[in-house]
């Protein structure tokens, strides 16, 4: 499965096209999905292009992705920086009237199992965000309720290629034991070679402006779009090597 992550808590000063008001987003979406993506996953933004839980903001992200990309898994972020206290983040999300398909979750925040049952009780799909160099990985699976999830989000936070290559392995040995599959991917320097290790592994992966402004070759990334083309091209030679025909 290939998901484009769409801006992420990027703002406009890190990256001058990034799609951030509802409209742009949609526009993004529909280029990505047509470039190859299956999954989406944003971050609603306030009239600042701040992250933000707002139920109406939630809504007008959510709408027009939508309609521009009918029948397209559509995910949000609860990330605490958009929220810090994690009872007002379960409320929020328990305000949404316009639910997402799914909601990531970061087992390293504060209150993650209080957003996690808000979202499970409204029948929103969790990817758990497990960040490398924290204790998330052994707090989810800790957790009563961590079959429930949707997907795990193997989220690689080193950016040195061949640091991150390194901890990766050990990050999904570690979350083995867990019967649920897997989204792998990393950032900036590093957002490219766990894609590849991702794909060899015919693990989930993601692409986009929220982790990486770059191609693989260092030049500037024009959109989400050619992203996902790259990581689609990436997809398609893993399986073929995967089957011997490469």
């Amino acid at each position: 499965m290939l998901q484009v992550c769409l801006n992420g808590a990027r703002s406009r000063a890190e990256c001058s096209h990034l799609p951030v008001t509802p409209d742009e987003l949609a526009t993004a979406a529909r280029e990505a999905v047509a470039a190859g993506a299956e999954d989406i996953h944003l971050h609603p933004k306030d009239r600042d292009g701040r992250d933000t839980l707002d139920a109406a903001a939630v809504a007008a992200a959510l709408n027009a992705v939508r309609a521009a990309v009918p029948g397209v898994p559509v995910g949000v972020t609860t990330g605490a920086w958009a929220t810090a206290d994690p009872q007002a983040r379960a409320a929020q999300v328990r305000d949404w009237n316009v639910l997402p398909d799914h909601a990531s979750v970061n087992w390293h925040e504060d209150g993650a199992t209080d957003v996690a049952a808000a979202l499970l009780d409204r029948e929103v799909g969790i990817e758990a965000g497990i960040y490398s160099g924290t204790p998330a990985a052994r707090r989810f699976l800790d957790w009563p309720e961590s079959h429930r999830v949707l997907r795990i989000l193997a989220e690689i936070t080193e950016t040195a290629p061949q640091d991150a290559v390194h901890t990766a392995a050990g990050l999904l040995g570690e979350l083995g034991s867990a019967a649920t599959p897997v989204l792998l991917h990393g950032e900036e320097g590093a957002a490219w070679p766990i894609l590849r290790l991702g794909a060899s592994r015919g693990l989930g992966i993601r692409i986009g402006l929220e982790d990486v402004l770059h191609l693989p070759d260092g030049t500037p990334a024009p959109d989400n779009a050619a992203l996902v083309r790259v990581a689609r091209e990436t997809i398609e030679h893993s399986r073929r090597v995967r089957l011997g025909q490469s």
